[in-house]
């Protein structure tokens, strides 16, 4: 169920990446190849996208909890600094902007089609 809104949404973050100072096509890059090293083929492809679109890497040892993972890396840049996370929040919150967006033009030309104009 989520294997293609995961897409769609990366899609969003390689289109909406130059609004950030992104780049979309280290965004299609990175998700192309880092994609499947994640262990949920639908995070992983959210995950790469941003690190390809923000110029950094993601992954490695991760604490979750009390445990630590070693995770594989999406990226190839240096780790995210404080810069780099306001600019994968105002990322997320314009994507989520482009989404919202996207389904408002869906439904009123779904609602025009059927009323037969």
């Amino acid at each position: 169920a989520n294997y293609v809104a995961a897409r769609v949404t990366a899609a969003l973050v390689v289109v909406c990446a130059p609004l950030v100072g992104g780049s979309p096509s280290g965004g299609v890059r990175v998700w192309r190849r880092d994609a499947a090293r994640h262990p949920s083929p639908n995070a992983g492809v959210l995950e790469a996208a941003f690190a390809g679109a923000l110029g950094v890497r993601l992954g490695g040892p991760t604490q979750y909890h009390y445990d630590l993972q070693i995770r594989p890396t999406l990226g190839g840049g240096p780790q995210p600094t404080v810069v780099d996370f306001r600019r994968a929040v105002l990322l997320s919150r314009v994507v989520q902007a482009a989404a919202a967006v996207a389904v408002a033009l869906f439904a009123l030309v779904s609602a025009v089609a059927r009323s037969g104009r």
